[in-house]
This record gives C-alpha cells, sequence and structure tokens, in this order.
C-alpha cells in the first residue's frame, strides 16, 4: 500500500476507535449511574445527569484517544508509513 492509502485507513481507524471508546464509556457511566446514583435522585435530575454523562464520556474518549495516539507515534515512523493530510504551499515572496 502507498502512503496516502495507509494515511487514509489510519484516520479511518482512528475514528472508529474514538467512536467506540466514546459509546462503551458512555454505557459503563450510565450503568453506574442506573446502580448507584439513580435511586437517590428526584425527578428533576435525570436529564442532568444524562446530559453530564454524554459531556464527560466525551471527554473521556478524547483522554483515551490522546494517550494511545501518543503511544502509537512513538512506537510508529510517521513519516516512513504517512503522508501528511494537510501541506502549506509556502511561496517565497520576491521583491
Amino acid at each position: 500500500m502507498n502512503k496516502k492509502a495507509n494515511t487514509l485507513l489510519f484516520v479511518l481507524g482512528a475514528t472508529l476507535f474514538n467512536i467506540f471508546v466514546a459509546l462503551l464509556s458512555f454505557v459503563i457511566l450510565l450503568l453506574l449511574y442506573a446502580k448507584f446514583i439513580a435511586p437517590s435522585l428526584q425527578e428533576g435530575g435525570y436529564s442532568w445527569a444524562f446530559s453530564l454523562i454524554f459531556l464527560i464520556a466525551i471527554g473521556v474518549s478524547i483522554l483515551v484517544y490522546r494517550v494511545v495516539l501518543k503511544y502509537l507515534l512513538t512506537k510508529i515512523d510517521v513519516e516512513k508509513y504517512f503522508d501528511p493530510i494537510f501541506v502549506r504551499n509556502r511561496k517565497l515572496k520576491k521583491d
């Protein structure tokens, strides 16, 4: 495979991993909420708790994604296997 295909597969895989971690953390947090916190809350607290669980799950997925990505980038030679996604076109102006 060439560098562009490697880059595309890496980005797709990383995106799917991030979505999977977000869903998994959301389900785990929701189950913990239902087991321990929900019985002690009143009626009005459910919607706030659901929103908070959703935001915490997104935060957890971002943190896990950053840690795993940092680890992978130390193990993989990026310049050897991947093509840059955004390329700056620097043209020097001569006056």
